[in-house]
């Protein structure tokens, strides 16, 4: 069976799954695609993807693709009444979570597929919908071998970088570390860019000659707008922030790993949710380490080039 054969099912339409799903569906592919609310998925049928009811049916797709928002959701299309499983007499050949869930719900939703027979990879990702439309989304992959390989050309038209981490859950931890070093990096950057200010340079300029330098990474070209023009539409939230810190704290404590660093991020987290930061993006740790400094920021309302404008969409 060539890929171009194997028949795609897609559960999720939010903002990130339709980005996602929508690549697999201009590279050609054969999709089906469902949400909850089936309007989101029209979106992605008026470009050449079927649109069915519920995950039931999907039963018969070779790769059936997850992205949901959390654990219950993942249980529910999978498990539950309505789920990919839930077809007595059919089953996905690969069950594909690029979802951020527990370690214990992955494993759950795992030992159920082998249950019925179906492979199950664990593959969260790094990126927001911006990042999938310019082609540099990342994934960290975990499951057999054979099922990776199996889905790995589909892998690589969802983006640029996909890495196989081993077997069980362990691409769960891979995203739990990743999340904290955004933090750790975010919190570095804001307190650079702080005493950079208060020195009496523009934020423009530093976060550019910064860009430019060794140290300058996708990331923080990536965050640059919002530190010069404090646009803070949420990506990522500090309260998704918190929640993956403290399960990044919990494993380190299980492992004996000592996180001096990431122990304080998380408090300063914590302090810029208790400020009332809640629903914005998580680049407000600038805001609150200019506080601290008693230093007030005002947007420089200049374009900033983001890194990801000459990407593939």
């Amino acid at each position: 069976m060539s890929d171009k054969e194997l028949r795609i099912g897609w559960v999720g339409c939010g903002r990130m799954g339709t980005a996602m799903a929508r690549r697999l569906v201009v590279a050609g592919n054969d999709v089906t695609v469902t949400n909850r609310t089936r309007a989101k998925a029209e979106v992605l049928g008026e470009l050449g993807a079927t649109v069915v009811d519920s995950p039931r049916d999907l039963a018969n797709c070779d790769v059936v693709f997850i992205m949901v928002s959390a654990n219950a959701d993942l249980l529910d299309v999978t498990t539950g009444p309505d789920g990919v499983l839930s077809d007595p007499s059919s089953a996905p050949k690969i069950v594909v979570d690029c979802s951020t869930v527990s370690t214990e719900t992955s494993a759950t939703v795992r030992e159920a597929c082998s249950a019925r027979g179906a492979g199950f990879l664990a593959a969260p990702v790094s990126g927001n919908p911006k990042v999938v439309s310019a082609g540099q989304l990342t994934l960290a992959v975990s499951g057999t071998r054979d099922a990776f390989e199996t889905v790995r050309p589909y892998f690589d038209q969802l983006g640029h970088g996909v890495t196989y981490v081993g077997d069980g859950e362990v691409a769960r931890l891979v995203k739990i570390c990743h999340n904290m070093f955004l933090g750790v990096v975010t919190q570095a950057m804001a307190e650079i860019t702080v005493l950079a200010e208060r020195g009496g340079i523009k934020r423009s300029d530093f976060l550019e000659f910064l860009n430019n330098s060794v140290m300058g990474s996708t990331f923080s070209r990536y965050k640059t707008p919002a530190f010069v023009n404090l646009d803070f539409t949420p990506t990522f939230t500090p309260v998704l922030l918190r929640k993956d810190f403290d399960l990044g704290m919990a494993a380190a404590k299980k492992l004996s790993v000592s996180m001096p660093v990431s122990a304080l991020c998380t408090e300063l987290v914590v302090s810029a949710i208790g400020a009332g930061y809640v629903d914005d993006d998580f680049a407000v740790l600038l805001l609150e380490q200019a506080r601290s400094a008693g230093l007030s920021m005002e947007p420089e309302n200049i374009k900033v080039d983001d890194g990801l404008s000459g990407g593939n969409s």
